[in-house]
C-alpha cells in the first residue's frame, strides 16, 4: 500500500463516501423497505412472517457474502469456467484495505475492497428478498433458511460473475447498468418458477389476500424509491457525472410509469389505486434500472410509458386469463413487476443506449441502435435468455435438494397456513391493547367505562 495507511495515494474520498453511502441507501431498500412494504401489503396474519423473510434473507446473504459468495461473483475467474469467480473468503484485515477491483473485468476503484464487498452485498440481499415475493403466506420459513444460501451460490453468483464479473457476457458486450438482468429478471424468473413448485396459498388465501396496512405499504414504497438513487447511481463506482445522470432518469422513468399505471387503472377500472400506483413505481424502477445512465432522459420517459403499460396489461389481464398464471401462485406478481419490467428494461437498453453514455459509465462499447449499432439489441436478448435458462435450471436444483434430499418441506402444513403467523413464529403482528396483551380483556373495558367520567365517554 503506497502512501500513509490513513490516507492511500489510491483512495479517493468522494468516491468511497458515495459508494458507502449508495450501498447503504440500497441496504435501507430491504431493511426496512421491502419489509414494511410486505407486512402491509399481505393479510394480517402472514405480517410478521413477510417481513421476516427479507429480514432473515439479509442477514444470511452477508455471511454467505464474505465467506465465498463474493469471490464467485467479483473475484478471480475460476479456471477455464467463464461463468463463475473462484470461492474465496473476504475476511482477513489485509483483503478488506487492499484497493477494489474486478479483476476478470479489470476493473480498478479508487477506494477500498471492503466498500466493494458491502456494495454488492445489498444487491445480492434484495435480490432474494424481492424473490420473497413470490413466496408469501405458504413457504415453510425452514426451507427459505436453507434455500437462501443454496440459491445465491448456485444460481445470482453465476448471474452476477458472467454480466458483471468479468464473465462470458460482459465480454460479449452485454449491457446491464444496475442488474435488470442480474437481479430483477432473475428474482423474477426464479419467483414465478418457485412459486410453482413450492405450491399454492389456501384458495380462500388467493381470493381474499386484501393488503392489512396500505399507509405501512405506501412507506415501504417510499423507502424503495429513495434508495434506488444509490441503487443506480451507485453502478459507476464512483461519483461521476454519468452517476447524475443515472439518478435523474431513474426518478424520471419511475415517475412515468407511475402516472401511466395510474391513468390505466382510472380508465379501466374507474377509480386511482394506490396499490396499483404502487406498483406501477416498482415497474418502472426496474424498467430503467438496465439503461439508467446508458440513455437520455426522454428515452427514460418512453421507457416509463413501457413499463407502466405492459406490465400493467400482463398482470391486470393476460395474468387472468393465461392458465399458467391461474395455476402458479406468485403472491405479489413478481414475475410482471421484475421478470417482465427486467426484460423490458434490457431489450430497450439496446435500442436507446447511445456511446456517449457508455462511454461516461467507463466501457469502451459502442452503444445502440443510434449509434450505428443495432447488434447490442441481439447480444441483449442473449443475456436475458441466458438468466432465464439459468434459472429454469437452478431454482428447481435447489427447491427439489431441499425438498427431497433434506426432506424439508417447501410449503407450510394445512395448521400453519390457517393460522399464520400465531402458529408460524408465536407472534402477533399487532398488539392494540394494554402492555401489549393480544387480546382484550373484557372486564377492563368495564374498569374504563366505570372510572371515565360520562362526559368525555363516547356517544
Amino acid at each position: 500500500m503506497s502512501g500513509s495507511p490513513v490516507a492511500p495515494t489510491w483512495l479517493n474520498n468522494g468516491d468511497n463516501a458515495w459508494q458507502l453511502t449508495a450501498a447503504t441507501l440500497v441496504g435501507l431498500q430491504s431493511v426496512p423497505g421491502l419489509m414494511v412494504l410486505y407486512a402491509g401489503v399481505v393479510k394480517k396474519k402472514w405480517a410478521i412472517n413477510s417481513a421476516f423473510m427479507g429480514f432473515y434473507a439479509f442477514a444470511a446473504v452477508l455471511i454467505c457474502w464474505v465467506t465465498w459468495a463474493y469471490s464467485m461473483s467479483f473475484g478471480p475467474q475460476w479456471g477455464s469456467a467463464t461463468f463463475i469467480g473462484q470461492p474465496a473468503t473476504v475476511l482477513g484485515i489485509g483483503v478488506e484495505l487492499q484497493q477494489a477491483t474486478i479483476p476478470a473485468a479489470n476493473l480498478t476503484m479508487a477506494y477500498p475492497l471492503s466498500t466493494m464487498i458491502y456494495f454488492q452485498f445489498v444487491f445480492a440481499a434484495i435480490t432474494l428478498i424481492i424473490m420473497a415475493g413470490a413466496f408469501l403466506g405458504r413457504m415453510n420459513f425452514i426451507a427459505w433458511m436453507i434455500f437462501v444460501p443454496l440459491w445465491l451460490t448456485i444460481s445470482y453468483t453465476v448471474g452476477a460473475f458472467s454480466l458483471w464479473g468479468g464473465g462470458w457476457l460482459f465480454q460479449m458486450g452485454v449491457l446491464d447498468y444496475s442488474g435488470g438482468y442480474v437481479i430483477h429478471l432473475s428474482s423474477g424468473t426464479a419467483g414465478f418458477i418457485g412459486a410453482a413448485i413450492i405450491g399454492p396459498r389456501l384458495p380462500k388465501d388467493r381470493v381474499n389476500f386484501e393488503p392489512n396496512n396500505v399507509l405501512l405499504t405506501l412507506v415501504g414504497a417510499g423507502i424503495l424509491w429513495m434508495g434506488w438513487n444509490g441503487f443506480n447511481g451507485g453502478d459507476p463506482y464512483t461519483a461521476s457525472p454519468d452517476a447524475g445522470v443515472a439518478v435523474l432518469n431513474t426518478n424520471i422513468c419511475t415517475a412515468m410509469s407511475l402516472l401511466v399505471w395510474t391513468i390505466l387503472d382510472v380508465i379501466t377500472f374507474k377509480k386511482p389505486s394506490v396499490i396499483g400506483a404502487i406498483q406501477g413505481m416498482i415497474t418502472g424502477l426496474v424498467a430503467i434500472t438496465p439503461a439508467a445512465g446508458f440513455i437520455p432522459g426522454w428515452a427514460a420517459i418512453v421507457m416509463g410509458v413501457i413499463s407502466g403499460s405492459i406490465p400493467w396489461v400482463s398482470m391486470n389481464f393476460l395474468g387472468k386469463v393465461w392458465p399458467a398464471f391461474n395455476k402458479v401462485d406468485d403472491c405479489l406478481g413478481v414475475f410482471h413487476t421484475h421478470a417482465l419490467a427486467g426484460l423490458l428494461g434490457g431489450i430497450f437498453t439496446g435500442v436507446f443506449a447511445t456511446k456517449t453514455g457508455v462511454v461516461a459509465f467507463g466501457d469502451a462499447l459502442p452503444g445502440g441502435p443510434m449509434d450505428g449499432y443495432p447488434y447490442q439489441i441481439v447480444l441483449q436478448i442473449i443475456g436475458a435468455a441466458f438468466i432465464i435458462a439459468l434459472n429454469l435450471v437452478m431454482t428447481p436444483l435447489a427447491l427439489y435438494f431441499i425438498k427431497y434430499v433434506l426432506r424439508v418441506p417447501l410449503r407450510m402444513s394445512e395448521e400453519a397456513l390457517l393460522a399464520g403467523d400465531e402458529y408460524v413464529h408465536g407472534e402477533d403482528a399487532y398488539a392494540f391493547y394494554g402492555e401489549g396483551q393480544k387480546f382484550l380483556d373484557s372486564s377492563l373495558i368495564m374498569d374504563t367505562i366505570v372510572d371515565t367520567p360520562a362526559e368525555i365517554l363516547p356517544l
